[in-house]
């Protein structure tokens, strides 16, 4: 599967057969199967996605650079403001009150935090996918691809196959949702597992971007937190709530 994948994506992008975006599209979406997803219809709850409180300290600390890069890292993503992500983690857990949650499942780096804050309200594990393999772990290992625009390569993403089965609910947490491939990767690891998929937390999407259609389309129950639907050089716009 991946190697197929990975020989289809090479192929487009070098023989220029489509655009950036939909090649990513493609690259992602390749070997996903449904499997055991909540199917659960957006289109009258996307555009409720709001956090005022959230909004606001984006405003006030975030920092916009070229290339619609947004840095929330003094309070979010690197430093992190515990009471204030506590309050994410309350609206999380009122966004999927009504979901089964056994394990939220993450990718490191940086969404791990933020999925340990949300935990505490459903009272269940973390587990989060590695992004290499290291000498502690050990046994059978479920895989995903995937691609990094930033880093412009494509990487191996981890979760020893003890943590996740069939019998669990899981909930994806993580910080920010952009093209979506991250995502995808996850939900590919809990198609893998048998476990059933309930839904993924978002707490930044940038909505101009492709990944929040795609997980959507897919029937997948996204909650975002903030969505932005546009950026500058030096500012950027929110969705507002309808």
């Amino acid at each position: 599967l991946y190697s197929s994948r990975n020989a289809y994506y090479n192929s487009l992008r070098q023989k220029e057969q489509a655009p950036r975006g939909e090649v990513f599209r493609i690259f992602c979406q390749m070997g996903i199967a449904l499997g055991k997803i909540k199917r659960y219809d957006n289109t009258n709850h996307q555009e409720e996605n709001h956090m005022q409180l959230l909004e606001e300290r984006i405003i006030k600390d975030g920092i916009v650079k070229p290339g619609n890069i947004l840095k929330v890292d003094s309070f979010l993503n690197h430093q992190m403001d515990i009471p204030f992500i506590n309050e994410l983690g309350k609206e999380f857990k009122r966004r999927f009150q009504d979901a089964p949650i056994t394990k939220i499942l993450t990718i490191e780096a940086s969404g791990i935090g933020i999925a340990c804050l949300v935990a505490q309200y459903f009272n269940v594990p973390v587990i989060f996918a590695k992004k290499a393999q290291s000498l502690n772990l050990d046994g059978e290992m479920y895989t995903s691809k995937v691609e990094s625009f930033t880093h412009k390569k494509v990487y191996d993403v981890i979760l020893s196959k003890k943590f996740l089965g069939p019998e669990d609910h899981v909930l994806l947490i993580d910080d920010f949702l952009a093209n979506g491939c991250a995502l995808l990767g996850l939900i590919e690891i809990v198609q893998k597992s048998g476990a059933t998929l309930e839904g993924a937390g978002i707490v930044i999407e940038k909505g101009f971007q492709e990944g929040g259609r795609i997980i959507r389309d897919m029937g997948v129950h996204l909650e975002s937190l903030a969505i932005i639907d546009s950026m500058t050089d030096d500012s950027l716009t929110f969705r507002p709530n309808n």
